[in-house]
């Protein structure tokens, strides 16, 4: 593999004075921040997406569409019939601003062997794509079609009640997505998708039914954090996936979400366009608040919302997993 060689013009921005970037190191740091945010953002991934409207206000609107009715009336001859209408439904969201940043001194990027500034962007990415995705997977996981994995034989009917005997199985699965076949839920490229956290994801890699991702698709078309599929219902994995530790659940052991969804479950808000952006403020654009041009910062802030809108296209597991009694979220 041919090596790539860095541009190091690209970092003179930690010895400069002036209060700009140039375009080049604008694009540097936006992609460095948006590639380090997109891989956590697991939950945007399966929601219809918005872009956030300049000067558009604080609310921002989703679109539901109701099925047509089967048309069983016979034609006429000759008579042309009278046209259906498009049935639609708006979903407002009210957005909310976020956002962090890292004071980094002359002296640290003068002298520091590694390049701070990047560094921290790139520390910043991170934490964005976590807190954007953590805001969706709430929001989320308030859904109202739920299904509760059984402590053996015993059926669960609470999140209170899963045991440690409770772990995900095949037959949790192929019910979630009989329940949206059942809603005539439209699936992702022919299949359902779940978002499972890696504990979970290992007990169900324990069935023969499990397909490892490379048997049926390859990297280009693959999701991001996905693993495998069994049946119709392919699997992406996130630590972030929601746990409610046994405090919060209120029964023996920390409690797993899994949730199996179709196309149009949710709405979100886009991160490119305005919906997250890079802050880089170099040494000596503080003004008069920094007259001996000690400070250089770099941040992120994003508008963001996410809202439910189909709860029948979503059903969400709820099991314990062979590493419940060490998780905590």
């Amino acid at each position: 593999m041919r090596k790539q060689r860095m541009n190091l013009r690209l970092f003179d921005v930690m010895t400069t004075t002036t209060e700009t970037l140039s375009a080049e190191m604008k694009i540097f740091y936006d992609g460095v921040l948006l590639d380090n945010a997109k891989p956590n953002l697991v939950h945007d991934q399966f929601g219809q997406k918005r872009p956030i409207p300049k000067n558009g206000g604080k609310e921002i609107e989703f679109r539901r569409y109701k099925t047509l009715p089967k048309a069983l009336t016979a034609l006429t001859e000759g008579v042309t019939p009278d046209p259906n209408k498009m049935s639609v439904t708006t979903v407002t969201a009210k957005v909310k601003q976020y956002g962090d940043w890292i004071s980094l001194s002359d002296v640290l990027l003068l002298t520091a062997i590694d390049n701070n500034l990047t560094e921290a962007v790139v520390l910043l990415g991170d934490q964005s794509g976590r807190t954007l995705d953590t805001i969706t997977r709430e929001v989320i996981n308030g859904g109202t079609n739920v299904l509760y994995a059984p402590a053996g034989a015993t059926p669960v009917t609470t999140r209170a009640g899963i045991k440690a005997t409770s772990l995900m199985i095949l037959q949790l699965i192929m019910k979630a997505a009989a329940i949206l076949k059942g809603a005539n839920t439209v699936p992702f490229d022919k299949s359902y998708v779940a978002i499972v956290h890696p504990y979970v994801a290992y007990d169900l890699m324990q069935d023969e039914k499990w397909e490892e991702w490379n048997k049926y698709t390859n990297a280009e078309s693959m999701y991001e954090g996905e693993l495998g599929r069994i049946g119709n219902v392919r699997f992406v994995e996130s630590t972030e996936a929601k746990i409610w530790d046994k405090e919060t659940a209120g029964g023996d052991v920390s409690v797993f979400s899994t949730l199996v969804i179709g196309k149009n479950a949710y709405g979100v808000t886009e991160v490119e366009g305005g919906g997250l952006q890079t802050i880089v403020k170099q040494l000596g654009s503080g003004g008069t608040a920094d007259p001996l041009n000690q400070r250089a910062s770099a941040g992120w802030k994003a508008i963001k919302t996410a809202e439910i809108l189909s709860d029948e296209f979503m059903v969400r597991i709820e099991s314990s997993s062979s590493f419940s009694a060490a998780a905590a979220n």
